[in-house]
């Protein structure tokens, strides 16, 4: 059989500001409570940086974490690929000021900019330089300060996001061109402009504004549960699996009834479901690989394992992605 080159990941890590801000906290400064949160969205806490922690602080405190787990150094990385819709400044990118902060050599560094979405994006870009020989040790960051972008009066938003990055190191290894090899196997990637109205910031260089994030919640969560079903079924055809066959399903941490809907919807088992938006809420690019690095953490997710990446984001942006572990 043919042997290819796969985009692996060797190492995963995961970063959390201390300051944790529970339902409770929230109802103090907004018409809400902890059993209305909860009932909802199925959130009980966040984590929300600091005043003087850019996101590119967390996005390379999670790096460090993935490095040491695949067992490289900032001095073997040669491509830096940040997922965040809140960096640090308009330019330069955020991966540049994390490739500076790491100490990593003259390399690609650049963002992507897919909203929730932007992680899968950013696994699928990587790929592209990855299994083409292009780049021996990839950083693939989701990185958010998604705390930044609320507006505090509006109960129906400011309850749903917190601060947080994961990161993963991709690297190139041989395989025999089946689905048991591992790596990054398929990807669906979806985007829909017209649905902007739906989930965006009124802000931005246009405005001279940051903006605040606004949502038609009922909308974005009928959209959601169709759109990630298509795209995950696409996927699994792209990477020449089943759904069923997945042993781990890791979706975007927005809504624990967007999570169970998605699951119901294309017959994926409860006990398959890796979900952590109880305790990080929905951090948006950061909220993949942080359940990632909390399965592999507390021992679930292992080598070979067949995992399900899924996200949907503003823009409408959506997507799923295929992994051997």
């Amino acid at each position: 059989m043919t042997q290819v080159l796969r985009s692996v990941v060797t190492g995963v890590g995961g970063y959390l500001p201390d300051q944790v801000v529970t339902n409770d906290d929230l109802a103090k400064i907004v018409d809400t409570s902890d059993e209305w949160i909860v009932e909802r969205t199925g959130i009980r806490r966040r984590h929300k940086a600091s005043d003087d922690q850019p996101v590119s602080d967390l996005a390379v405190a999670a790096a460090r974490k993935a490095l040491e787990a695949a067992g490289r150094s900032p001095e073997d990385v040669d491509l830096i690929v940040v997922a965040t819709t809140t960096g640090d400044l308009t330019f330069p990118a955020t991966a540049t000021i994390v490739q500076r902060k790491l100490g990593a050599p003259v390399g690609v560094a650049f963002d992507v900019q897919a909203v929730c979405s932007g992680f899968v994006y950013a696994l699928s870009v990587a790929d592209g330089f990855v299994a083409r020989g292009r780049a021996k040790c990839a950083l693939v960051i989701g990185a958010e300060t998604m705390t930044r972008l609320m507006d505090w009066t509006d109960r129906g938003t400011c309850v749903l996001f917190g601060d947080g990055a994961g990161a993963v190191v991709v690297e190139p290894q041989m395989g025999e061109g089946t689905t048991e090899d591992r790596g990054l196997l398929g990807f669906a990637l979806r985007a829909d402009g017209t649905k902007q109205d739906l989930l965006y910031v009124d802000g931005g260089v246009s405005t001279g504004q940051v903006g605040k994030l606004r949502m038609q919640g009922n909308q974005v969560f009928r959209h959601a549960v169709v759109n990630i079903s298509e795209a995950i079924t696409a996927a699994a055809a792209d990477a020449g699996v089943e759904v069923s066959e997945v042993d781990w399903f890791i979706p975007h941490q927005a809504n624990l009834r967007i999570l169970e809907g998605v699951a119901r919807r294309v017959g994926i088992e409860d006990h398959k479901v890796i979900t952590t938006v109880a305790d990080h809420a929905n951090t948006s690019a950061a909220s993949i690989p942080l359940a990632l690095n909390t399965a592999v953490q507390d021992g679930r997710i292992k080598k070979g394992d067949l995992l399900l990446l899924e996200a949907m984001g503003g823009g409408l942006t959506w997507g799923a992605c295929v992994v051997r572990f």
